[in-house]
């Protein structure tokens, strides 16, 4: 049985003043070090890739272009970021994995792995993923170059950076372990999986260890979180997601969509890809908010965070706002006030430009790691949150949808797509990972864990499931708020940690 922790939660009476700010105006939203579309890491969530102030400078390790190449002896600068401050000789070495976005380096100041860290003594290091942030191993990110992003050669950089590393600081015979979230969570259990002689244990949160092309549940998981604050929350969301897919069928409608949404430019749908990608967009507010819902990002420069399940659901209740289609609008509004957002971008063309400029100084896609991750999706991972399932409350962005991006991206077919998909999990071995010494945690409230070990696998690969916390709540930095079953899951990964490193 895996280690479950539940307790009541009292909630707060939902605010007067948010309410009112729905009925004026209204936004947008988007685990750890970084994230793209997709994710884990929803479209619209950017990590900052630096925090002010930031004592821990950014440093640089030559690393290898190709591992599976022997003839290839091309290396690049890989980033990584090194906090000294609680490390005792002896101690352990403590690597934070990084993912499909820019690294940052609030993360050495912040977080529950530092206060691990400091209880046991620990060094900590963080490595940037490649082909985000500024780890750069290619010219530009042409397709032909993408294959050489993938999750293989990322645990490889991170076994060469671990082998390096450690014979060039005396930390060889060290105990090393990696923590990670989300994706790179997912590295984090199958670096030991892979490299068991080079890390001792490993701290997966959130990860999602199985791959699939479609992954419907993600949606089904958002109404059972929106269901479990109001019951009739999900129910009035699936009634405006269903009238606005009827209004979309009627051009003379786009005008006034165009006006209630507040969209940077009127509404043009002339293809299912174009319908499909502004019901995915909007879809995306209430996807980003049940995904990070009340975690402590706040510290990594996020905005938004004060947005919560409990707010949503007030809005899509609140009968004064007019019918729920009028409600589903005001939601949209309050996350573009929220973040700032003058007005919401929806056109598809856009996107593909964007999706498909290859240089490292391109629009937001580029910087934010848009494209590089839609490739891993589509070269490994598939994970497209799509409508097809019935238990859930949105429509209009089918699993071909997303196939077709493969297609007009990088040339990949909805084929390709699932044999890749196949090959990884033959390769990591999806739930059945045959391994030790790595704890699973997981959120109820967060989509992904549908995908992640819920249950113990062994005694030493133990899942430990934390009912109503959302995406990689137990990373963050503990707050005075947090629910009793957050801080328990945070004690027993502290105790799991200091008995497997006796071992």
């Amino acid at each position: 049985m895996p280690f479950t922790i539940s307790f009541f939660i009292s909630t707060m009476a939902f605010p007067t003043f948010v309410v009112l700010l729905c009925q004026v105006a209204v936004f947008l939203s988007l685990c750890v070090v970084g994230e793209g579309r997709y994710s884990i890491f929803r479209r619209f969530k950017e990590a900052q890739d630096t925090k002010q102030g930031s004592p821990f400078e950014e440093q640089w390790f030559p690393q290898k272009l190709d591992h599976f190449n022997g003839a290839d002896t091309r290396v690049w600068k890989q980033r990584y970021f090194i906090n000294e401050a609680f490390y005792r000789p002896g101690g352990p070495v403590f690597l934070m994995i990084g993912g499909e976005g820019p690294a940052n380096p609030a993360w050495m100041k912040d977080g529950t792995w530092l206060t691990y860290a400091e209880k046991l003594g620990a060094l900590c290091l963080m490595l940037e993923h490649r082909f985000y942030g500024k780890s750069h191993p290619t010219v530009d990110l042409s397709t032909d170059n993408l294959r050489f992003l993938s999750s293989r050669q990322a645990l490889a950089d991170l076994a060469h950076f671990r082998t390096m590393i450690a014979e060039a600081r005396g930390l060889t015979d060290r105990k090393w372990v990696a923590f990670g979230g989300s994706y790179p969570g997912s590295l984090a259990a199958w670096f030991r999986l892979k490299y068991p002689h080079l890390v001792h244990a490993s701290v997966a949160t959130s990860a999602p260890v199985y791959a699939t092309v479609n992954f419907p549940e993600y949606l089904e998981v958002v109404w059972r979180s929106l269901a479990s604050e109001n019951t009739e929350c999900p129910l009035l969301v699936k009634k405006a997601s269903d009238d606005l897919v009827e209004r979309l069928k009627d051009p003379r409608t786009y005008e006034n969509i165009t006006k209630d949404f507040n969209l940077c430019s009127k509404l043009q749908i002339q293809t299912d890809m174009d319908s499909a990608y502004f019901l995915e967009t909007l879809a995306g507010n209430f996807m980003n908010v049940v995904q990070y819902n009340e975690d402590n990002r706040g510290f990594e420069g996020v905005t938004g965070t004060n947005i919560t399940i409990k707010v949503l659901c007030s809005v899509m209740t609140d009968s004064s706002l007019g019918d729920p289609y009028a409600r589903y609008a005001a939601v949209a509004r309050l996350m573009m006030e929220t973040t700032s957002m003058k007005c919401l971008d929806t056109s598809f063309s856009k996107y593909v430009s964007d999706m498909t400029n290859t240089s490292w100084d391109g629009p937001a896609p580029i910087a934010g790691g848009w494209r590089q991750w839609v490739y891993q999706t589509c070269a490994e991972f598939g994970f497209y949150q799509s409508t097809d399932s019935p238990n859930q409350p949105f429509a209009g962005f089918p699993l071909v949808y997303f196939l077709k991006q493969c297609t007009n991206f990088y040339n990949i077919s909805a084929e390709q797509v699932a044999e890749a998909v196949t090959q990884t999990n033959e390769y990591y071995g999806a739930y059945d990972i045959r391994s030790s010494r790595i704890v699973f945690p997981n959120g109820s409230i967060d989509p992904w864990h549908a995908l992640g070990v819920t249950q113990d696998i062994s005694a030493d690969l133990p899942a430990i499931f934390i009912k109503g916390t959302s995406h990689c709540a137990n990373m963050y930095p503990a707050r005075s708020d947090d629910p009793p079953q957050l801080t328990l899951a945070r004690d027993h990964i502290s105790l799991l940690l200091q008995q497997w490193l006796k071992q």
